[in-house]
């Protein structure tokens, strides 16, 4: 008997078939990037025009139409913000949306690797180290080269990581990278190229991946092996990557290859907020993307619901300038606003003491203290500013901070966790070896060479290298490690295993052990929502958590706190009145940006991202009088906005309390 295949036709829906009423939702231009259907797209989304809004109701329309939520990939710079989408997605439609596949560039890629891992030649119970630990086993390898012991100075290990990462997100030959950025090394450059190959010779030999590997070794995987790259490009009917102009050429790379088969790929971001350059981001991703994605069809949303027209007209000025962009002009059907203050104060001093009063006077009319944000270049920008905020008694918090997962006891007991998923971890064991009193690096290695062809690593009591002085704590280390690994815990039990364990290390070493310990009794509730130690870890060095009790100590019963914040932080966020402080030549722009085309594009891109920020009242602020070690020195406002000045900006006059106003109209009395 012969068979027929007769192929699924699926169904063409028309707008108004569909449950949601797209149309009424949406604008046009976003309507059209939601109902954009087979090729490639590129949505060119300007600040406050509803990207996000624009992308959950693509993901619900595709659902909607019939496509398997497992044929959708949907790639976003962090998995809360997939998760975030995918949640709405099923709000407005249903539980469907939740099986679209969703996370970041680098989860998504240590999924496959997991999964291919024989083709790369790793196992697949390899562990992904964080920057911490990839910085560690530079200095590690530095110290074995003897090149911590030259006359003249050797790069360290952050600069050494920085010149390894940027070499392999940039696609540049090590020579290049030097020139560019670190020309004062280039002498070294044959003992640096020593340095990153025993960096990754350590990995390989130790069963570990940095988050470049992840990318790198994707990339290599599918286009050194056609089947699979067929097999997992197969499997995405469509492909949508958010933030797309903070890709770097590793995940444009890794875009064309994921939707190699199908072709219906869509890029969506902002050529105007790509300010991560300094990460691997490269700008002209987002340029090139009709370029290598042929027949592109390029949707433009301008319509912004964020800010008034006022706001608008300075971010369009800005954007005017820039050398290399799409043709684009927010606008607003909000009502109009007051033009933005251009204020010049005497001195930096002054500065802190303007923003400090026009917040209380804004708390005074109502405005939510956590409304207001005060934005700036540097983080050292904003330390004048902290001392007069606090003298004023104004709570306020500044966004940055270390990692809850960076913090010296979460890292120590995230070790033991290594070790029982990976036993070839070399710094985890050391990490764990060295809490116990009386073992050094030296013998913390000779522990690794027994442990490397011991039947069992985890019976360190058996071991030559072990002194009879802390044979005792070892053997405590032995049965902690053998319990957790031949019982039938659950993550969380395990995990509770080794903070009652660690409890006494942590009590020795901090004086704050019990704000530590806190964050360890969170750690074990935290640890219960994983199925496994190696998805926990995967997890957690993917995705960090940020908060820990050691650096955030939350007073209940104050009000929620006024943000000061790096630009670089701010993206994606807004408040009703922001102040960008500090908005000198020298630092907005940067010195070092001035002669360079491309990044003096990338510093206005940045004062762009602050401006769009704003949502009812926008502050542009700067001392004419700065200080150096030199002395006092007259400044210059930033270039940027001296087009902006006389049209799309109000002046703003500083006068003291009790002096004589000498000009009338606009000025801004300072108390």
């Amino acid at each position: 008997m012969k068979k027929f295949v007769l192929k699924r036709e699926e169904a063409r829906l028309r707008p108004e078939d569909y449950s949601i009423r797209y149309a009424d939702l949406l604008n046009k231009r976003q309507l059209e990037a939601v109902f954009h259907d087979q090729g490639p797209a590129l949505v060119v989304a300007g600040a406050g025009t509803g990207k996000t809004r624009t992308l959950v109701h693509r993901v619900a329309r595709l659902v909607e139409s019939g496509v398997d939520p497992a044929g959708i990939l949907l790639l976003t710079f962090t998995r809360r913000a997939a998760k975030e989408m995918l949640n709405r997605a099923s709000f407005i439609l249903d539980e469907r949306c939740r099986r679209v596949k969703g996370g970041t560039f680098h989860f998504y890629c240590s999924q496959i690797l997991h999964r291919y891992a024989e083709y790369i030649s790793f196992p697949n119970n390899f562990t992904i180290i964080d920057t911490p630990d990839a910085l560690e086993i530079i200095q590690l390898v530095r110290t074995q080269l003897n090149l911590h012991k030259k006359n003249k100075r050797f790069p360290n290990k952050n600069t050494l990581y920085s010149i390894i990462s940027t070499c392999k997100n940039k696609h540049l030959d090590l020579r290049v990278a030097l020139m560019e950025s670190y020309p004062q090394f280039l002498n070294y450059q044959e003992k640096i190229e020593e340095v990153a190959k025993s960096y990754e010779e350590y990995k390989s030999g130790n069963f570990v991946m940095d988050f470049d590997d992840l990318l790198i070794k994707t990339a290599e995987l599918l286009e050194q092996h056609d089947d699979i790259r067929i097999k997992v490009a197969g499997s995405h009917r469509f492909v949508m990557v958010d933030e797309y102009q903070d890709t770097n050429k590793l995940q444009a790379k890794l875009t064309s290859l994921f939707s190699s088969v199908y072709g219906n790929v869509m890029g969506v971001g902002d050529d105007a907020q790509s300010i991560y350059s300094f990460r691997g981001a490269d700008h002209q991703n987002i340029m090139e993307f009709p370029n290598l994605f042929e027949h592109t069809k390029v949707i433009k949303l301008e319509e912004n619901y964020r800010s008034t027209p006022e706001i608008l007209n300075a971010a369009n000025e800005l954007l005017a300038q820039a050398s290399f962009k799409f043709d684009k002009r927010l606008y607003s059907k909000k009502p109009e606003g007051d033009k933005p203050a251009l204020v010049k104060a005497a001195s930096e001093h002054d500065q802190s003491r303007f923003v400090a009063q026009a917040v209380i006077q804004l708390r005074e009319q109502e405005i939510p203290l956590n409304e207001m944000a005060v934005l700036f270049r540097n983080g050292r920008d904003s330390f004048d500013l902290e001392v007069e905020l606090n003298r004023k008694n104004i709570p306020f918090v500044k966004y940055g901070g270390q990692k809850f997962t960076e913090a010296a006891h979460i890292k120590d007991v995230l070790a033991h966790v290594r070790v029982l998923v990976n036993p070839m971890d070399t710094i985890a064991w050391n990490r764990v070896l060295m809490l116990i009193e009386g073992i050094g690096p030296k013998t913390a290695q000779d522990l690794f060479e027994w442990i490397r062809l011991a039947n069992n690593p985890y019976q360190l009591d058996m071991s030559d290298s072990v002194s009879k002085s802390y044979l005792t704590q070892v053997k405590s280390l032995s049965k902690l490690l053998l319990q957790a690994k031949e019982s039938e815990l659950s993550v969380s039990e395990t995990v509770e295993l080794i903070v009652e364990y660690y409890r006494a290390f942590c009590e020795k070493r901090y004086d704050d052990y019990p704000k530590r310990l806190k964050d360890l009794e969170a750690f074990v509730n935290i640890s219960a929502g994983f199925i496994s130690l190696g998805k926990m870890l995967e997890e957690l060095a993917l995705d960090p958590i940020t908060a820990t009790a050691v650096d955030t100590e939350e007073n209940q019963k104050d009000e929620p706190p006024l943000v000061l914040s790096t630009i670089h932080s701010a993206k994606g966020l807004e408040w009703e009145h922001v102040f960008i402080i500090q908005c000198l030549d020298g630092i907005l722009p940067s010195a070092y940006s001035v002669d360079d085309h491309e990044q003096l594009d990338e510093e206005l891109r940045l004062l762009y991202v602050a401006t769009t920020r704003a949502k009812q009242m926008l502050y542009y602020s700067y001392p004419a009088l700065a200080q150096s070690v030199y002395g006092d020195y007259f400044t210059q406002p930033s270039r940027f906005l001296e087009s902006l000045e006389n049209k799309y900006l109000e002046t703003w006059q500083l006068i003291e309390e009790g002096q004589t106003q000498l000009e009338e109209g606009g000025d801004k009395l300072l108390d």
